[in-house]
């Protein structure tokens, strides 16, 4: 016999913690659907994740480097993915919901511009005074209306935590301004475990990819960062001597674990200390409750000021998103001078929403490699 959705839901009863998001206690969807047979829902709202075509074009946006700069360097999708590994390990050590952490951290992204943090700067920039763009709340936009695929409805019609998720997603990097449909002062824990994902992910695998580009040297992050040092002494100890590649990959295979591994015995203390008891009590709390320890933390904020220090300010990396932010620019008002050079689609939505920000939605749905074909295409010139 088939294992039926009522049946997964009875195996989140019996193995997740009090506190965890059961699917079948979700708020439900904007717009009501028949529930699946033979998966959660959150289940669902992962499928329709990985589905859509906004999933499908990180491929080609990018990290920290410009899309096409390196086979082996990472991109916006590839990132997502490393995202929603780290993030369901860390679920299942705590008895999370991994369905509905995994799919927010694999939507998390979904409203990423092109050319990275730089093309959202210029993309918040060119709309200041038209609501301004954050890719956070871009992601939410994409999920509830740009993504047209079912009869009934506009965008992807995911559950209220996957979408609470994604509008209360915040790093030390990312501060999205708070929405007025979700204004609990906590999301779920599974939110919250898939946003310290993110930042495991972005900070070690960013260190990956600077050795790999040449911009950073085993010799400086041996010399300057305490975290590198500690994880390359586990690693002779363990080990021995190791050739490069696998050097590099064990200490930061080590980095990654020490972080997942922190925040697991961080979390459950805070937990204890909190006494909390259902996922009710998890939405009250004013502070979130998956955390780092102090020192991790102070670890942590080292390799994030490092890294902008040697690496995303790095003339290397600077300089071409630097031209990539002119030609967002050159073809943001292009297409507010050319609204026809759009589809037909974005010429409708732009009677009910505005052409700026349907100008927008189209740049920040672009791949890198698009918009540089749209910049050959309309200006006839190449970046």
């Amino acid at each position: 016999m088939p294992c039926t959705r009522e049946e997964l839901e009875q195996r989140e009863r019996a193995t997740l913690t009090p506190y965890a998001q059961l699917s079948a206690e979700s708020r439900g969807r904007r717009h009501a659907e028949p529930p699946p047979e033979w998966r959660t829902q959150y289940q669902r709202d992962r499928d329709r994740v990985i589905h859509s075509r906004a999933f499908r074009r990180l491929e080609y946006k990018t990290q920290v480097f410009l899309n096409g700069t390196g086979d082996h360097l990472r991109t916006r999708l590839t990132h997502t993915m490393e995202v929603a590994a780290i993030a369901r390990n860390i679920a299942r050590a705590l008895r999370l919901n991994e369905d509905l952490t995994e799919t927010i951290a694999l939507a998390h992204d979904l409203g990423h511009s092109p050319f990275g943090h730089k093309g959202e700067e210029a993309l918040n920039a060119l709309m200041k005074a038209h609501g301004g763009f954050e890719h956070n709340r871009q992601s939410l936009r994409v999920v509830e209306r740009l993504e047209q695929k079912y009869p009934r409805f506009s965008g992807l019609n995911l559950t209220w935590e996957v979408r609470e998720g994604l509008a209360k997603h915040r790093t030390s990097f990312d501060h999205p301004a708070p929405t007025q449909s979700h204004t609990r002062p906590s999301p779920s824990l599974e939110a919250q475990v898939a946003n310290l994902a993110d930042e495991i992910t972005y900070y070690s695998h960013d260190l990956d990819d600077g050795l790999t580009s040449g911009l950073l040297t085993e010799k400086q992050l041996q010399r300057d960062l305490r975290i590198w040092r500690q994880a390359a002494t586990l690693v002779q100890r363990q080990h021995g001597r190791l050739d490069d590649e696998r050097r590099r990959y064990f200490i930061i295979r080590v980095i990654i674990d020490e972080q997942v591994k922190d925040v697991v015995l961080a979390t459950e203390q805070r937990l204890a200390a909190a006494r909390v008891q259902s996922a009710h009590d998890v939405h009250r709390q004013r502070h979130p409750l998956a955390r780092y320890s102090p020192e991790r933390r102070r670890l942590n904020q080292e390799v994030r000021q490092y890294l902008y220090q040697h690496l995303y300010s790095n003339p290397a990396v600077r300089e071409p998103n630097r031209r990539a932010v002119r030609l967002l620019e050159q073809l943001f008002h292009h297409f507010l001078d050319h609204p026809n050079h759009m589809g037909d689609l974005s010429r409708q939505r732009a009677r009910r929403e505005g052409l700026h920000r349907v100008v927008c939605d189209y740049l920040a749905g672009m791949t890198d490699r698009y918009a540089l074909l749209e910049y050959q295409r309309w200006f006839g010139l190449r970046l």
